[in-house]
């Protein structure tokens, strides 16, 4: 199993904060890799928020071949941060040649354009440079987005972090909101794409276990959006539904939970939305998930969302003190960042509800 987590709090936090979550859950990894999406920035990015961010790793040509297409396209970088790497050769990771995390301000003519508009141009200029970076294996772009940072690496995830010092509580990595996973996707092919968690215009979504209507989810969101690719991973599936139900269709998240596991028909029939469901049903049906997994995601606002599939056969547990709440796939997660929590406040997630946490920190139970 994957071992997966979240935390959202009222003041910015560092990294360390969300290993300190993860690694107790060890027996979940398998030293095969760490990623994570911050969300909601302080420290060096905190006066670009309305600005995007791109995430990239690459070599030197990669960085020459985004140099220019930026150039070319109007982007002008406005601030960097650039991480100081320790280069331990004892370290389990396989680590790129450069790593990018920069600020631009958008071409002049976005600027005043609408936010759908900013919105299409910012996901076609990372899909431009995912390709452009393909070739010869220059590098890969994670995420291009305002107020977003999405670090992947493949090794030890304690390696990764030492690496990049993430437990050195540095001042200008910090973020009110961080989804994290410490382990590659071991079902296919180990490559960065297909760590969680996984990202498409403002939203982000990690997941443990496995999705068997995976080529039936893929092969309907390959004709209904082009940002939806890559599908290294079975559980971006996941990401691609939420995004199509909440972004495309604009439906609110409850409804989520009707797609990817709808209630039995004679358990819908009883409802005084049966109709709604049942069409629900009949239109999205290759959108449906099966097997065992547990889903943490976060929207653009940075509500944090949990839900599990309808035999609830991944674990996953909810803690929260005043100023933070966080989501585990463990309880000693919890135990290691929260030791003082009410216990009795602690939430399991159940099959049929999906849980929101939004930025004051409530806690809110939608039962299907």
């Amino acid at each position: 199993m994957c071992r997966i987590g979240a935390i959202k709090s009222t003041t910015p936090f560092s990294p360390k904060i969300a290993l300190e979550l993860m690694l107790p859950q060890q027996e979940g990894h398998d030293n095969s890799g760490f990623a994570l999406v911050m969300q909601d920035l302080a420290g060096a990015f905190v006066h670009y928020k309305d600005k995007p961010l791109l995430s990239m790793a690459c070599t030197d040509k990669g960085i020459q071949l985004v140099n220019a297409y930026m150039e070319q396209h109007g982007f002008v970088q406005l601030a960097q941060w650039v991480p100081d790497v320790c280069k331990n050769q004892n370290l389990n990771i396989r680590a790129m040649p450069r790593y990018v995390f920069r600020t631009y301000d958008l071409p002049e003519i976005y600027q005043y354009r609408s936010q759908a508009a900013r919105e299409d141009f910012l996901l076609d200029s990372r899909l431009e440079l995912r390709e452009l970076l393909s070739v010869d294996n220059n590098g890969y772009v994670y995420s291009f987005w305002p107020d977003v940072l999405t670090l992947k690496e493949i090794g030890d995830p304690y390696d990764i972090a030492t690496y990049f010092h993430l437990w050195d509580d540095d001042s200008r990595l910090l973020a009110k909101n961080i989804v994290v996973q410490c382990r590659q996707n071991t079902n296919y092919d180990i490559v960065r794409y297909a760590a969680h968690p996984f990202f498409i215009q403002g939203y982000t979504l990690c997941a443990n276990g496995e999705n068997t209507f995976f080529t039936k989810n893929m092969e309907l969101q390959k004709s209904l959006h082009r940002g939806y690719i890559g599908f290294e991973s079975d559980s971006q599936t996941f990401l691609y539904s939420l995004h199509y139900v909440l972004h495309e269709l604009k439906w609110p998240i409850n409804y989520f939970k009707h797609v990817i596991t709808p209630l039995l028909p004679e358990e819908a029939q009883e409802r005084p939305d049966a109709k709604v469901l049942a069409l629900i049903r009949k239109s999205l049906a290759n959108l449906e998930i099966n097997g065992p997994n547990t889903i943490i995601a976060m929207l653009p606002d940075s509500t944090l969302v949990s839900v599990c599939d309808a035999k609830k056969l991944r674990p996953v547990v909810i803690g929260r003190d005043k100023n933070l709440v966080a989501i585990s796939s463990e309880v000693c997660g919890l135990n290691a960042i929260l030791p003082h929590r009410n216990l009795s406040e602690d939430i399991y997630t159940t099959e049929r509800e999906l849980i929101t946490i939004n930025n004051a920190l409530e806690v809110k139970r939608w039962k299907q």
